[in-house]
């Protein structure tokens, strides 16, 4: 990049820049912890609930009994979806990406919101209220579309992972998966610039309303470097499918330079702090179930990547088989992933409003220089 008398190299991926200063979430890499609004991510999945969190990521605070209350009862006053989303959605190919219709429904939110288009603090909080209540109805809404079966309305006495389920399944769920699911959001509710949040704050930088920003970021978290490696994580087992093969698949993956989906991360050089929850989950759900396969494979394929390259699981490695044996479609995981961290993405809006400066970087110019234009019949 030339700036006149100076010339600055570029960082791949923007690795190790700084672009922005926040309160919300740090994590360090080395030592493996995630913090949220100073918070240890493990005292927080030990004691808190996804409600709080998401109060916490807004706010900067704990909420007392009574700010909890009034939060709480607004999230399940906006559980439901417009009539004309979901209507809308029953018009979509059943055969849609669910990361697809979630991003075109959020975004069509914003048509039947009229105070959701401001970026002042009350505005802003209004929509981000809306969204988070209904971004997991319109994710379980779509699966029981895509299935020619009713929709389930929300429950406005469950919690949003209760709600979550419920709508899902058709039927509540019992308290030890409610909470198991609940944490899982808890988990995933932050985690400082990655990909997704960083552009909704490009976008809020615009002063773009909340809607636009949301929609932005699950466009970002649809791709499989992303969003989509726990779903990777599943299918890779699947393929691998019997943990007498792990070895071999491991090896012959190794020597191909075949990436191992869910293992390895770009900020983490130690054990991610969510991996820790989720293998514990994994196992639980797996004696739940009586089907061990999948947590026995999932070990042995992160106890020969830590010996041979050194690297451990990341929050997705562990999440893949703790969601598939909740009994959730593989092509839901990048979905709940998105009702989580909604949280963290509308924490990082409302603080880029805040402190608003349009987020403008340079590039690096790597073309050619000082061509000249020819008529396009002599070339």
């Amino acid at each position: 990049m030339s700036t006149g008398t100076e010339t600055t190299a570029a960082s791949e991926g923007l690795r190790g820049v700084v672009a922005a200063q926040s309160a919300i979430g740090d994590v360090d890499g080395i030592q493996g912890k995630l913090i949220y609004q100073g918070y240890d991510i493990h005292d927080l999945a030990e004691n808190s609930t996804f409600e709080e969190v998401v109060y916490l990521l807004w706010n900067g605070k704990l909420p007392n009994q009574a700010e909890l209350d009034e939060h709480v009862a607004q999230l399940k006053a906006n559980y439901e979806a417009p009539a004309e989303v979901i209507s809308l959605m029953k018009q979509y190919p059943k055969d849609s990406d669910p990361m697809d219709v979630l991003r075109t429904a959020v975004s069509s939110l914003d048509l039947y919101d009229p105070k959701g288009q401001g970026t002042d603090r009350e505005s802003a909080v209004g929509a981000a209220v809306r969204i988070t209540g209904q971004i997991g109805t319109i994710a379980a809404a779509w699966d029981r579309i895509r299935n020619g079966k009713d929709v389930v309305a929300p429950d406005k006495s469950l919690s949003i992972a209760e709600n979550f389920l419920y709508m899902l399944r058709g039927e509540r769920p019992d308290a030890d998966e409610a909470r198991m699911f609940d944490i899982a959001l808890i988990l995933h509710a932050d985690h400082e610039l990655n990909a997704s949040t960083f552009t909704t704050r490009v976008v809020a930088g615009t002063l773009a309303d909340m809607y636009g920003c949301v929609t932005a970021g699950i466009a970002a978290l649809a791709g499989p470097l992303h969003g989509g490696a726990n779903t990777n994580v599943m299918k890779m087992l699947i393929e691998i499918d019997d943990p007498a093969k792990i070895d071999e698949w491991v090896d012959n993956a190794l020597a191909n330079k075949k990436k191992i989906m869910g293992i390895g991360h770009a900020v983490y050089k130690t054990e991610d702090p969510r991996a820790t929850w989720l293998r514990k989950f994994s196992k639980q759900m797996a004696d739940r179930k009586g089907e061990s396969q999948w947590f026995e494979m999932s070990q042995r394929i992160e106890q020969l990547m830590l010996e041979k390259k050194g690297m451990y699981p990341n929050v997705d490695f562990y999440s893949a088989s703790t969601y598939y044996l909740m009994g959730i479609p593989l092509d839901l995981f990048t979905p709940i992933f998105a009702v989580s961290r909604i949280s963290g993405w509308t924490g990082h809006i409302l603080e880029q409003y805040a402190n608003n400066k349009l987020i403008r970087p340079r590039a690096e110019y790597i073309g050619k220089r000082d061509q000249k234009y020819v008529p396009i019949g002599e070339r």
